[in-house]
């Protein structure tokens, strides 16, 4: 295993520990992935039998007197060297309480420090020191677990869940990034723990919820955190779309594996975080708008404007920034329908300015959620929604060549129309502006200062306003 330590900051990490005389391994996520053959993070954990903060002194010294960040606490010590950061811990033992995650420590020995582990995968070890250079200790059969595709915990799930049920998100993390399958005993453990993600603060909840989302498939990690009871937790708004209903022969879709097939599409189609997380979210308001009409069938009526509502509710709640990406999210919501009715509308120029002056600098990022959120199975119907979205891409390029309206701007000011009146700040401005912005969008003048002038001043004296002089 010699040739996955190929960083000469190895060596001179044994060469510290020989001098000391620590026992000193490689651990965790670098020799996992390392062994897939991954791209490397940039953190690296070396755990020593013994002080891993004087371990990291004596390499800091080794290093020209790089400085040590150390964590008395918690017995660790970071260095950063280069664009790696090394992280010393001394082996130990771990115990936890009921009601919290954080373990009572005690030090301990190479094989308890990989017993506390999360995962097999997670618990081989790369010996550093001299004699045992790139020895690999895989007491779980890790490696094995690697081949096979399996995510399975050191020992019994029910405790290691139990005792850090951050873990059980950790697990469908892994599932999702690396296309792996949960031992069976592991997925019926977390199902039986689930009530424990309670204890977890929903910052650690929603990194490892992000990193689902920004993973090649998320829809795998989605529905096991539905099937496990995680999901429901923190996002009992998209748990509410699962499940079909039936009257009079009539169903509807489950419009939660139908979302998670959304979210894999878009992701095939953008690496954008809060645009994958519109997609998640598009539908949300569909179970509270769904209504059953005699002779029409299912309708949800409004949900998209319903969806973007609770959008901010949901940001609250998981504690995501409230600010652009909330906004940038509930505008995808709210609009995500609009796209297919201009295509209805066989997208004349009025509704293609209407959705570009909405939608703005993310027309381009909304034609893509539309175009994810075909789940058909029927081919040809998908080339004819798609032949049709295209159709509104063009038609949008068309009129914004034209008339520029992605970043409108009303050609006549509020503050020129008040000089052109004589107004003080009211609601006439509000009205002419509007007005003008409406003939715009509507074609019936150009989007110049010229037209829109002449139209303003003949608004202007419908409503019995004189031009000053």
């Amino acid at each position: 295993m010699k040739k996955f330590l190929d960083l000469e900051i190895f060596e001179t990490i044994g060469a510290a520990a020989d001098d000391l005389g620590l026992e000193t391994y490689l651990i965790g996520g670098y020799v996992r992935d390392k062994i897939l053959g991954r791209k490397q993070a940039k953190d690296i954990d070396v755990v020593a039998v013994g002080s891993g903060i004087e371990l990291a002194e004596k390499v800091a010294e080794y290093l020209g007197g790089l400085k040590v960040n150390t964590f008395k606490n918690f017995g660790t010590a970071q260095i950063k060297y280069g664009d790696l950061e090394l992280e010393f811990v001394g082996a130990r033992k771990e115990s936890y309480q009921r009601d919290s995650r954080k373990p009572i420590v005690e030090d301990g020995s190479r094989e308890d420090d990989q017993k506390r582990r999360d995962f097999t995968i997670n618990a081989m070890a790369l010996s550093l020191n001299k004699e045992t250079y790139g020895e690999l200790l895989d007491p779980f059969n890790g490696q094995e677990d690697l081949n096979n595709g399996i995510i399975r915990t050191p020992l019994d799930p029910i405790i290691t869940f139990s005792d850090d049920p951050l873990r059980m998100m950790r697990a469908i993390r892994f599932a999702t990034q690396l296309d792996f399958h949960i031992e069976d005993s592991c997925l019926e453990a977390i199902q039986s723990q689930n009530e424990r993600l309670k204890i977890i603060s929903m910052e650690r909840i929603v990194d490892e919820l992000h990193k689902i989302m920004a993973s090649a498939k998320p829809s795998k990690g989605l529905i096991l955190l539905y099937k496990t009871g995680l999901l429901q937790h923190f996002l009992p708004e998209v748990v509410a779309l699962a499940g079909v209903e039936e009257i009079e022969g009539q169903s509807h879709k489950d419009n939660f594996y139908h979302t998670a097939i959304v979210v894999d599409n878009l992701a095939e189609r953008s690496d954008k975080l809060w645009l994958r997380y519109a997609a998640l979210f598009h539908d949300i308001g569909k179970p509270v708008t769904k209504k059953f009409i005699e002779g029409t069938g299912w309708t949800f009526h409004s949900h998209e404007f319903v969806g973007a509502k609770m959008v901010n509710r949901i940001f609250k709640r998981l504690r995501l920034p409230l600010g652009e990406p909330m906004r940038y999210v509930k505008k995808m919501v709210e609009l995500s329908s609009r796209p297919q009715a201009v295509a209805e509308d066989h997208a004349t120029d009025s509704a293609a300015r209407r959705l570009l002056f909405d939608a703005g600098e993310d027309i381009d990022d909304l034609m893509l959620l539309c175009e994810s959120d075909i789940t058909t199975r029927n081919e040809k119907k998908k080339r004819r929604y798609l032949k049709n979205y295209q159709e509104v891409r063009e038609r949008i390029k068309e009129v914004e060549e034209k008339d520029r309206i992605r970043n409108f701007q009303p050609p006549v000011d509020g503050q020129e129309i008040m000089q052109l009146f004589a107004l003080k700040p009211g609601p006439e401005i509000g009205i002419l502006k509007t007005a003008v912005k409406d003939a715009i969008l509507d074609g019936e003048i150009k989007n110049n200062y010229d037209e829109a002038l002449a139209f303003i001043q003949e608004k202007a004296a419908q409503m019995g306003l004189v031009k000053s002089k």
